[in-house]
């Protein structure tokens, strides 16, 4: 999660620096209220991981390892980049939902607080992108 977290926020940013077109104004805003939630979420994350006991990978090469989310083909028009970004938040909820099961068997509710959240969060913003497409 903190991989694909990561990977999201740098997408998402990158977006938010690249957008063009008629709505470059009202992506350009909503992309950067996404990537500054992410942002937020992955130290959320990785000091999770850390309180767990392990270390929390930490480097471009350990995310790309670990990442479902894929860094986009050059500059993408903007309903590809809406898309795209559908797609990270959709695969991070869903990453979220398959661990739920592991911390709720060892009755770690403070991961499985966690794990809510960013399924909320990440629904949220797929809603968001979602409506922009319809």
């Amino acid at each position: 999660m903190l991989a694909d977290t990561f990977t999201l926020y740098l997408k998402t940013h990158n977006f938010h620096w690249n957008v063009t077109g008629q709505r470059f104004r009202e992506l350009h805003l909503m992309f950067e209220e996404q990537y500054n939630e992410l942002w937020l979420a992955t130290d959320v994350v990785a000091e999770r991981i850390r309180a767990l006991g392990a270390f929390a990978p930490a480097t471009y090469r350990e995310f790309a390892a670990l990442s479902s989310i894929r860094e986009p083909e050059g500059v993408p028009a903007a309903d590809r980049m809406i898309a795209e970004l559908l797609d990270g938040h959709e695969a991070i909820a869903q990453r979220a939902r398959e661990v739920f099961p592991l911390a709720e068997q060892v009755s770690d509710q403070a991961t499985m607080d966690l794990l809510t959240q960013r399924m909320q969060s990440h629904e949220k913003a797929a809603w968001m992108l979602r409506s922009l497409l319809e």
